[in-house]
């Protein structure tokens, strides 16, 4: 059994959606976690609230109460690959995630994940990630140090002022010439059948992206990507409508069936750079990684 070193937040919501209790409320809210291990982990004192003090059985539902819980899995696989920090002051890090590594927690992942890891390595306990990235993608993720600016360097995002430049690479057809074209997607997308798939649909677009390709061999292109707006899997699909989904997308453009993770065979996607001016500094800030990504 794996289980969290930090606990999970969950805010309870303003409308009550008809429980009298916390539990009733973490039953329904995770229809997929048996409501025998919400009362376990209630009677280990693994459920607690803001202060410090257990959530039992009978506490009552609050409205905006926070709850804190310590995820558990039975068994969490070892990522055998190495994050780097590229970049850390007092307010910020900067660190290259790789492929296949969590963000933060999530599904089978409670320790093994890119922030808990810099905790570790850091003893930045403090530590948070400002944005997040798909597991299966590589890349730059920049991390709040300092609780007093988080919201500075938060609000960055909010209001798009970070510039994020992405590399992707797709097989192409024989005797394309692409090199030096440019694309500006604008579509709806919105969640498909399988929650965690998206698809493109009539309506007001609600994403944008800019890709050009800036490199090609004969069977495959290498594609650099920017995201003006910021949907869920917005480059893989955006990538799936131009013809050219991403190289070892398990996803797109049809979803493969569940197995475990093919470490040669990564998501060819990389997070390459980060532009901003620092909210605290008011400094222009420029973050890259050398790609990893190359053709065939």
């Amino acid at each position: 059994m794996a289980i969290s070193e930090h606990p999970s937040k969950l805010s309870l919501p303003q409308t009550n959606p008809g429980v009298a209790t916390v539990l009733e409320y973490l039953i329904i809210k995770f229809p997929y976690i048996d409501a025998q291990i919400w009362r376990q982990r209630i009677a280990d004192g693994k459920v607690h609230c803001h202060d410090g003090s257990l959530i039992t059985t009978q506490s009552l539902f609050q409205p905006q109460q926070r709850v804190y819980y310590y995820r558990e899995v039975e068994s969490e696989p070892s990522i055998p690959f190495k994050e780097t920090i590229i970049f850390q002051d007092q307010h910020i890090l900067v660190a290259y995630k790789p492929h296949f590594l969590a963000v933060i927690p999530g599904g089978i992942y409670v320790n093994e994940c890119l922030q808990n890891r810099l905790r570790r390595s850091t003893g930045i306990e403090a530590l948070q990630a400002l944005h997040r990235l798909d597991r299966v993608t590589a890349g730059l993720v920049i991390f709040s140090v300092n609780p007093d600016t988080r919201h500075q360097y938060h609000q960055l995002f909010k209001t798009r002022q970070i510039h994020k430049t992405y590399q992707a690479i797709a097989k192409i057809s024989d005797g394309a010439n692409l090199i030096g074209q440019e694309w500006d997607i604008k579509n709806r997308i919105v969640q498909s059948e399988q929650r965690f798939r998206m698809r493109v649909t009539e309506g007001e677009a609600n994403s944008h992206s800019v890709i050009r390709c800036i490199q090609q061999s004969a069977q495959e292109a290498l594609f650099e990507l920017n995201p003006v707006t910021g949907k869920t899997h917005q480059l893989r699909v955006h990538m799936q409508a131009l013809g050219w989904p991403i190289l070892n997308d398990k996803y797109y453009p049809q979803l493969q069936p569940l197995s475990a993770d093919n470490y040669s065979a990564p998501l060819q996607l990389l997070a390459k750079e980060l532009q901003f001016i620092d909210p605290v500094t008011q400094h222009p800030r420029s973050f890259s990684y050398d790609s990893n990504l190359s053709l065939k």
